[in-house]
């Protein structure tokens, strides 16, 4: 049979060429990928290395720790009373486990007697110590040597008492006035530089025996003597050296404490006493006591010139 040329298909071949090899461009978005991970990798590991140890722990316990626990406390996944384990340690229990965040400080108690004991104690052992200094001071000096029976150093609850006592043939003033004599004028100098350099203030009280003057207790009496001498012995410590402030109080006790009871007009009656006092004496004689309430003041007016009148009347009288 012959064939028809003209019947047969035409097949057409088309060929698709690629230039260069190119295999496409998502190589390239996968090794970008790979880049940023890599550059992420890397600051990962530069902040971790320097971040404190405590930081760590305290972003890993952010991370552990529930945030409903760690904005309102209570019992959490990794409570050990809880059910299902996890997550982090409780915040809120102190027994059993460990507690993250502030912990207050544990309170102490301070026995108060205890500590009265321990500065009383404490106050004693100084003083105690400036005893033996004055003692020391004495035998050392020989402008006091000699007057070392008239010089008696005790320690008394008050504190460390020093006292200058008359001698029936060598008193420490004047007889009747608060006239010092030149070597008690000494002894006072000398005590001074000592008293002077330890931390507690002093009391200066005057002492008499229980001889009157002549005009009663009306004039010039052992109170107003016994005062002055008090603030004479004041004024040569400060020529001594003392400082001003030590001074916590002087007085005038006349007669109404007798060193020797029995013997009330003895020579060793008249004498100085000062106090080195400790912190309880000082306080009580520094803390003011006295309170005076006025009703009205027409009441105190009318007082006061009642008082003046009968002044005046009792003057016209004499």
């Amino acid at each position: 049979m012959p064939s028809d040329e003209s019947q047969r298909p035409i097949i057409v071949r088309r060929v698709k060429k690629v230039a260069g090899g190119h295999h496409g461009g998502a190589w390239k978005i996968a090794y970008a990928d790979f880049v940023t991970a890599m550059m992420a990798f890397f600051l990962l590991m530069w902040l971790l290395g320097s971040t404190s140890q405590g930081d760590l722990k305290g972003i890993a316990d952010y991370f552990s720790t529930p945030l409903k626990v760690a904005l309102s406390g209570g019992s959490g996944s990794g409570d050990s009373s809880h059910i299902i384990k996890g997550g982090g340690r409780d915040l809120t229990r102190l027994e059993g486990q460990v507690k993250n965040g502030d912990i207050e400080a544990a309170r102490r108690t301070v026995n108060l007697k205890a500590a009265q004991q321990e500065l009383a104690r404490v106050e004693k052992q100084k003083l105690s110590e400036l005893q033996g200094r004055l003692v020391d001071l004495i035998e050392a000096t020989p402008a006091l040597k000699q007057f070392k029976r008239q010089l008696l150093i005790d320690i008394t609850m008050d504190g460390l008492r020093i006292q200058i006592v008359d001698e029936q043939n060598r008193p420490m003033f004047a007889i009747g006035s608060a006239t010092l004599q030149p070597y008690t004028r000494d002894i006072l100098r000398e005590i001074a530089k000592v008293l002077n350099d330890v931390p507690y203030r002093l009391s200066i009280s005057g002492h008499t025996d229980a001889n009157q003057y002549s005009g009663g207790e009306r004039g010039y009496s052992n109170w107003e003597l016994s005062a002055d001498r008090a603030n004479a012995s004041r004024r040569e410590l400060m020529a001594g050296g003392l400082d001003e402030k030590k001074i916590a109080r002087v007085i005038g006790l006349s007669s109404s404490v007798l060193f020797d009871p029995e013997n009330p007009r003895g020579a060793i009656n008249r004498r100085i006493s000062i106090v080195v006092m400790n912190k309880r004496a000082e306080e009580a004689a520094t803390r003011s006591s006295v309170s005076v309430t006025i009703e009205k003041a027409s009441d105190l007016s009318t007082d006061m010139v009642n008082s003046e009148d009968k002044s005046n009347d009792k003057g016209a009288v004499q």
